[in-house]
């Protein structure tokens, strides 16, 4: 039975140290036996934790629906389906792939190696299976491995951990995203089912209303000591990092609080310990951490309906719940001088228009926005009002000036403009890699919106490519935002490789790495200029909602009567 809406983005009481200490016990003591655990119960425990979730599925869209002020027979609630449930189901269903590859021929599921334009390995990742082939044709996504990797090196190294055990039992804790609820248990599944450790998730008070509905679909899991779930602020998360019995950590957040965890409080001693190289944290961290997103506008010759369709992409890429995203566009790049600029940006402001203004559920938002406008002359707004803040779009920034818009992510509904090169396509991406790499903070996602013809054009051609091989980001989308490769699992997530303790910039370490690759460098994804099925990230689908409950019975059940109602949600948008 569902229980009423008021109760369901209740957030669960605060444990305290008795029951923190009792679920770290429970892990260590599971922790041996499920890293020697066979093939066959890692299946079986995935396969539960996909039929639990099946189960809640609905539970926890609602429940996020409500905890942001999204009404639950909306579009908008699309989202809370697809950023919730299904991501959470597809992995769930790849890692049963993968698993069963395992088990059957000693591998997973290695896909299609072939050579990037640069001479590096790629494999081609995207589309995974037949479903992906018939709702996203002609998207491909091309995994870019690390200078030096070779084939060879893929097909010995992939699934490292189930082909050479590195220890023999580690608790992990992950320090949960509050903005999207597929991020803790996915970035759990990474610890669990990929490097054969017990998990202890710490959900982030923003979206603890989440957990008490995970542990249900958990359930199983958590009764054998696999997974724990905890409850609190940063008092909750600074006990369980120094506990003597957690192994290691991982956190998707910011970093500022990575800093606080790794070097302790602000102030003289920290910048002691940092000169010193002495952490506070003697433990090995992962993380993932946020960016600056660009979107790099590439002249060329566009149509009016590539370019509406490319303007619609870039606004969802910011409105797309609420902005709250680590990798919603922040900062879009047009050519200087360029003809279409006005109106590329009036389809913008346009697309953002098509999506109702939202309640600032992330704390500090109304802060940051201030922040954001803070001597601002250029600014246009959309929407806003009774308790929302208005879609953003401030023009004209200076690119060769200090500015917070480049150096902080700022986690509230504002896109900031610049205008670098020329209508030389050659010039322009050069210019915007250079500025991306040296002037944006982070290295996690990065955007490009360029028509066809270019990439085919003999001269422009290898310019697009030398921009995808040298921004350095972990993810790029080529006509597509990059949260398509959050989201499909195939498609590995984190900052770009070279992070350090004293400089994370997005992150260490990668997480949805479903096909078990070693030593990857980045992700991308390519779009056609215009797609006959809209993507539900625009702010104009109709059926995002419908296309989302389908998509996660798709996924959660393998049922292919669900290809019934995700067809009328593809009719509906």
């Amino acid at each position: 039975m569902t229980p009423p809406a008021s109760a369901l983005a209740a957030a669960p009481t605060p444990s305290d140290t008795r029951a923190l200490d009792s679920a770290v016990g429970r892990l260590a003591e599971a922790a041996p036996a499920w890293a020697r655990a066979s093939l066959a119960d890692r299946i079986a425990v995935a396969r539960g934790m996909l039929a639990g979730l099946d189960r809640v599925a609905e539970r926890m869209a609602r429940a996020a629906c409500e905890a942001k002020g999204i009404p639950f027979d909306s579009p908008a609630a699309g989202e809370e389906w697809l950023g919730g449930p299904y991501v959470t189901a597809r992995f769930l269903r790849q890692i049963l792939r993968a698993l069963e590859g395992l088990a059957a021929h000693g591998t997973t599921p290695v896909p299609k190696l072939s050579e990037a334009p640069d001479g590096r390995l790629v494999a081609r990742s995207f589309p995974a299976y037949w479903t992906d082939v018939l709702l996203l044709s002609g998207v491909r996504g091309d995994v870019h491995f690390q200078p030096g990797v070779a084939a060879d090196d893929v097909r010995q190294g992939n699934a490292a951990f189930h082909r050479a055990p590195d220890h023999h039992g580690k608790v992990a804790l992950v320090l949960g995203a509050g903005n999207i609820n597929a991020i803790p248990p996915t970035d759990a599944f990474q610890k669990l089912f990929h490097e054969g450790k017990t998990c202890l998730v710490k959900m982030n008070p923003v979206n603890a209303y989440i957990g008490p509905i995970l542990e249900d679909a958990f359930r199983e899991a958590v009764a054998r000591g696999l997974v724990a779930f905890a409850y609190g602020g940063g008092d909750v998360g600074t006990y369980l990092c120094s506990h003597p019995g957690i192994s290691e950590v991982h956190i998707t957040g910011a970093v500022a609080t990575h800093d606080l965890i790794v070097w302790g409080p602000p102030g003289p001693e920290r910048e002691a310990r940092r000169r010193r190289n002495d952490p506070v944290l003697r433990k090995e961290i992962t993380s993932e951490l946020g960016c600056v997103s660009p979107a790099i506008v590439v002249p060329g010759d566009w149509d009016d309906a590539s370019l509406a369709f490319q303007a619609e992409s870039v606004a969802g890429m910011m409105t797309y719940n609420g902005a709250f995203n680590c990798t919603s566009a922040r900062v879009l790049v047009t050519p200087r001088g360029w003809k279409l600029r006005e109106r590329f940006l009036g389809m913008v402001e346009a697309g953002m228009a098509r999506t109702p203004a939202r309640r600032p559920y992330y704390p500090g938002a109304r802060e940051r926005y201030a922040l954001a406008l803070a001597g601002r002359e250029d600014v246009r707004t959309v929407g806003g009002g009774d308790g929302t803040l208005p879609w953003t779009l401030v023009r004209g920034l200076d690119p060769g000036r200090k500015d917070v818009a480049f150096e902080q992510e700022l986690f509230c509904p504002v896109l900031f403009e610049v205008q670098l090169g020329s209508e030389d396509p050659k010039e322009l991406l050069a210019e915007a890699t250079a500025f991306a790499n040296e002037k944006l903070f982070g290295t996690l996602s990065a955007n490009l919106v360029v028509h066809p013809r270019s990439v085919k054009d003999p001269s422009v051609g290898p310019a697009v490519q030398k921009a995808v091989r040298d921004l350095r980001y972990g993810s790029i989308g080529v006509n597509l935002w990059t949260g398509y490769a959050f989201g499909l699992g195939t498609t590995p997530w984190g900052g770009f490789p070279g992070a350090t303790l004293h400089d994370p910039q997005s992150g260490l370490g990668v997480v949805h790495n479903n096909y078990m690759l070693p030593r990857v460098e980045k992700a991308v994804i390519w779009h056609p200029v215009r797609h006959p099925v809209k993507p539900p990230v625009f702010p104009s689908h109709g059926g995002k909602h419908i296309l989302g409950r389908h998509l996660t019975a798709l996924e959660s059940r393998g049922s292919l009567l669900s290809l019934a109602g995700v067809t009328y949600g593809v009719l509906r948008s």
